[in-house]
């Protein structure tokens, strides 16, 4: 296999990933509150990466520091939004949803960046739009559900693009695990803040606990960094 193919394989099963796991967080949601499951999914990630990630973190300058942290951000306010329209909505409309994110990826880099998109990249980006139209149908479920998802498609479009400029500066390991960390003590707080915290009990809630935190958040989140150190973030999220 080509180098130069084999990250953009990477980044299509970690998606496929992404998309199985909106049915198994829908069904844990019924059983274990919001932001207990997105502190305790985090929880999981930071853990898994912490004996990969320490000792870049001992080299990271604070720059780094400032950009693992803030991208966190970023990735939990757009994973607080997309559980939360995850639970009023349908897992149809939350996958085509999230999935506008490749509309909105290069207009940001384009807009903050200046970040030149390609015509072929923009016939992808339409094709892939029509595409997820075509698996998804019609967005229904709740308007309010959809709006939330749709708000989460914003901030992860915020995230790629940002993940552009200093996935290539500072190790993966690194601003993995700093995104990882951010999103735990970020959700922990507001979980403790809600009286949500208890512990995780039954094989669905678990089930989808350590899918999500250690294939679709550590490993994922991983293997996209790394591979948005080597492309742009158009095309990195035409691929996600």
């Amino acid at each position: 296999m080509s180098p130069t193919r084999f990250p953009l394989l990477a980044l299509v099963v970690i998606t496929a990933i992404w998309g199985i796991t909106f049915v198994q967080v829908q069904d844990a949601l019924a059983l274990y509150p919001l932001f207990a499951f997105l502190a305790v999914r985090f929880a999981i990630s930071t853990v898994a990466l912490a004996p990969f990630a320490w000792r870049s973190l001992r080299t990271l300058p604070r720059e780094g520091y400032v950009a693992g942290t803030g991208v966190g951000l970023l990735l939990a306010a757009a994973y607080g939004l997309q559980t939360a329209g995850l639970e009023l909505t349908t897992v149809a409309s939350t996958g085509f949803i999230t999935g506008l994110y490749v509309v909105f990826t290069p207009l940001l880099a384009l807009a903050l960046f200046g970040t030149r998109v390609p015509r072929a990249l923009w016939a992808g980006v339409v094709l892939a739009v029509v595409g997820l139209l075509l698996l998804s149908g019609v967005p229904g479920g709740s308007a309010l559900g959809n709006a939330l998802v749709l708000a989460n498609a914003v901030f992860q479009s915020f995230q790629i693009t940002a993940m552009e400029r200093y996935a290539p500066r500072y190790d993966p390991r690194a601003l993995t695990f700093l995104q990882m960390a951010t999103s735990f003590v970020g959700f922990t707080i507001i979980a403790a803040s809600l009286g949500q915290l208890e512990v995780p009990r039954g094989g669905t809630v678990w089930g989808a606990l350590l899918v999500t935190g250690l294939f679709a958040g550590a490993l994922g989140y991983l293997i996209a960094t790394w591979v948005q150190a080597q492309t742009t973030a158009a095309r990195a999220a035409l691929v996600f």
